[in-house]
C-alpha cells in the first residue's frame, strides 16, 4: 500500500454539515446521501424537531442508497466537517427578488458564521442562502476565515439554466454547451455570450450550422428566461430546490475529491483577477474549486458590453451591502 493509499485508508469519514433543514437544505442532504460523497451528514436547524424529522427520514433511506450516518445536531457538530453548507434563512416569495431578502437573512448568516468557524476552523463554508453573494461576503467577514475558504453557490444555477436554454435552442445536450453567467446570482447576472461555445465551436457559428441562429432576439429571450427562471418556478410551486441541491452536490464533489473543477461560484473578486470594476465585491466568475476551496480565479475575455454589465452588477451588490449595513 502506498503512502497516499494509507493516508486515505486512515482518513476521517467525510462529514458535511447542513445548516438549515428547509426545502433546499433537506433536498441537498438527500441528494448528497444518494451521491455517496459523504459518510456523515448532520442537519442543524433552529427548529430542532424539523431537523430531527428530516434526519430520521433520510436515515431510513440509507438501506436503499449508500452507507452513511445521518443525524440532527447542534452547531458544534460541524466540527471536523469538510464543508458546512448554509441554506438557512427566509425563502423567496412569489414576486420577491433575492435582494429583498438581504436584511432578514443577513441576521441569520451573521449569527451562525462565527460559530461555525469557532467549532470548525479548518473546514470550508459554502453559502447558498439568498442573496448569496452579499451573504457569502458577510459569512467570510464574520467567520474570519480566508476568502478562498468561504464561497457562495453564486451563479452555478444561473449558468446551468443558461446552458440548458442554449442547448434547447440549438438542439444539443446542455452538457455540451460551455457558457457562464457572471456577476450577481439574480436579476443583474451577465450571460457571457462572447465565450459561449458548443463542443468547442463558438455558439453563434454552431447555431448557424444547425440552422438555428442566435440573433439578437434569441439572445434577449434566452437571457430573460435565464433571469426569470426562479420567479417562474416559485410562482408555480412556491420554491426552487432540486436544481440548486444538485449544484451544491457538484460543489461538494469538487471539494472532497480535490478535482480542481472550474465552476461559477461567488468569491471575493479583486483588481488583480482582471475585473477592476468588481474590486472588493463577492460575486461570480469562473473559479477553480478544490479541497482548499477557491484556489484560483479565471479571467474571462469579456467584451465591452459584458464588462459594462458586470460593472453594473457589482454596483447593485455594493448598494445592497450598504443597505444591509445601514439596517444593522
Amino acid at each position: 500500500m502506498t503512502a497516499r493509499e494509507k493516508s486515505a485508508a486512515t482518513a476521517a469519514p467525510v462529514r458535511v454539515a447542513v445548516v438549515g433543514a428547509g426545502h433546499v437544505g433537506a433536498t441537498f442532504a438527500y441528494s448528497l446521501l444518494l451521491s455517496g460523497l459523504a459518510a456523515e451528514v448532520v442537519l442543524i436547524d433552529v427548529d430542532e424537531k424539523r431537523a430531527q424529522g428530516e434526519a430520521m427520514d433520510l436515515a431510513h433511506a440509507v438501506p436503499f442508497s449508500r452507507p452513511a450516518r445521518v443525524w440532527a445536531g447542534p452547531l458544534s457538530d460541524c466540527a471536523g466537517a469538510a464543508l458546512t453548507v448554509i441554506t438557512a434563512g427566509a425563502g423567496q416569495k412569489p414576486g420577491e427578488t433575492r435582494l429583498q431578502l438581504a436584511g432578514r437573512n443577513a441576521k441569520v448568516v451573521r449569527g451562525v458564521a462565527p460559530e461555525i468557524a469557532r467549532h470548525n476552523p479548518d473546514g470550508l463554508i459554502l453559502v447558498a442562502t439568498n442573496p448569496v453573494d452579499v451573504l457569502a461576503q458577510l459569512a467570510q467577514e464574520g467567520s474570519g476565515l480566508p476568502t478562498g475558504r468561504v464561497l457562495g453557490s453564486g451563479t452555478i444555477l444561473d449558468t446551468a439554466r443558461f446552458r440548458w436554454l442554449l442547448g434547447q435552442h440549438v438542439g444539443v445536450d446542455p452538457r455540451s454547451v460551455h457558457a457562464y453567467v457572471v456577476g450577481e446570482h439574480g436579476d443583474s447576472g451577465v450571460p457571457v455570450w462572447s465565450s459561449a461555445s458548443v463542443g468547442g465551436v463558438p455558439v453563434a457559428e454552431f447555431a448557424e450550422q444547425a440552422g438555428k441562429p442566435v440573433d439578437q432576439a434569441a439572445r434577449e429571450r434566452i437571457a430573460s428566461e435565464t433571469r426569470r427562471a426562479a420567479y417562474e418556478v416559485i410562482q408555480r410551486k412556491g420554491a426552487t430546490y432540486y436544481a440548486i441541491a444538485s449544484g451544491l452536490v457538484r460543489l461538494v464533489e469538487a471539494v472532497v475529491r480535490d478535482q480542481r473543477t472550474v465552476l461559477s461560484v461567488s468569491t471575493l473578486v479583486e483588481r488583480r483577477h482582471g475585473y477592476p470594476e468588481a474590486d472588493g465585491v463577492y460575486l461570480s466568475v469562473p473559479c477553480v474549486v478544490d479541497r482548499s476551496g477557491v484556489s484560483g480565479v479565471l479571467r474571462l475575455g469579456l467584451d465591452d458590453v459584458e464588462r459594462a454589465a458586470l460593472a453594473r452588477s457589482a454596483d447593485v451588490l455594493r448598494e445592497v451591502r450598504a443597505g444591509v449595513e445601514r439596517g444593522g
